[in-house]
């Protein structure tokens, strides 16, 4: 028997849950009532099947990207490869390196198809594709780590912003990595591009060699993984305050690579309660006020 997604509001009654295996996505949009509902309707339409889509090119998506040749058919697929295309000349990265920003970058089109928004976004796991028209905005306060709870900066995004893809990437994420960066988050154009950036510079945060550094072949815990026997950090051990800022510091230089040629917008670089800013000047430290509390602001993650 077909799979069949798990499509439901959340009880709020304002925000769409869509759940397929591994993808998992928290919607929201603002707008008039009927608009609102066409565009959910869409997303639904859009999600159902999507999952398949990817599933049949899996194969080429574990390969290494070229940085121009591309042999995949699907949209979402193509966008995956194009997202990382731009790091394929200098660094072993695969089109699954940007798949969650490229799936929530494809439903949120779909959404935005379908009907007229003020606002919206599609989180898929605190990498999330943005909306925003006329006077709207967004208020998203980054986590000090993927995989838990602790506020540590807060950044706003406004329409006149070129900010529409939030993406986090380290060792505490969902993907494995080469880096020792608790989190790392991008701020791009796309969702997509978003989440290629941080898995570059996530893994450029680093102390090559240190014995502190646990490390393993990422195909000894997932044998289907992608990175094959790249080594991927488990644990990291105590480190000085001069290696930490050395670990930054590389990653730092990366993002600033990235922020010179127009990859990214900003980043936010946490290591063992460090951290490092590029561009991004929006992001400052402070919580948030209670009003601005949202599902999109406690999932986005640093």
């Amino acid at each position: 028997m077909k799979r069949l997604p798990q499509i439901a509001l959340l009880p709020d009654g304002k925000r769409l849950h869509l759940q397929d295996g591994p993808i998992d996505l928290v919607i929201e949009a603002k707008g008039r009532d009927a608009e609102v509902r066409a565009a959910y309707q869409a997303a639904a339409h859009r999600f159902t099947g999507l999952l398949d889509e990817l599933c049949e090119e899996l194969v080429e998506l574990r390969r290494a990207a070229g940085p121009i040749r591309c042999s995949l058919r699907g949209v979402v697929a193509r966008r995956m490869h194009a997202a990382v295309a731009p790091f394929a000349i200098a660094h072993f990265i695969t089109p699954m390196a940007a798949v969650a920003g490229s799936v929530a970058e494809e439903i949120l089109g779909s959404m935005l198809a379908a009907a007229p928004l003020d606002r919206a976004y599609v989180n898929n796991g605190g990498d999330i594709a943005l909306h925003l028209a006329g006077a709207e905005r967004f208020t998203v306060g980054l986590l000090d780590r993927p995989d838990r709870h602790g506020l540590m900066r807060t950044t706003m995004i406004d329409a006149d912003d070129p900010v529409r893809g939030i993406a986090t990437s380290g060792r505490h994420g969902r993907s494995f990595s080469l880096g020792i960066a608790d989190a790392v988050t991008v701020l791009a154009r796309t969702a997509s591009q978003a989440d290629a950036a941080a898995t570059i510079i996530a893994n450029a945060v680093d102390l090559p060699g240190h014995p502190a550094i646990v490390r393993c072949p990422a195909n000894e815990l997932q044998p289907d993984s992608d990175l094959g026997t790249r080594l991927v950090t488990r644990d990291v051990g105590a480190l000085q305050e001069s290696e930490i800022d050395d670990a930054l510091q590389a990653g730092e230089s990366r993002a600033q690579q990235l922020l010179a040629a127009g990859l990214i917008e900003g980043a936010a670089l946490r290591l063992l309660g460090e951290t490092a800013l590029v561009g991004a000047t929006g992001i400052k430290a402070g919580a948030l006020p209670p009003s601005h509390e949202s599902a999109l602001e406690r999932t986005a993650h640093v």
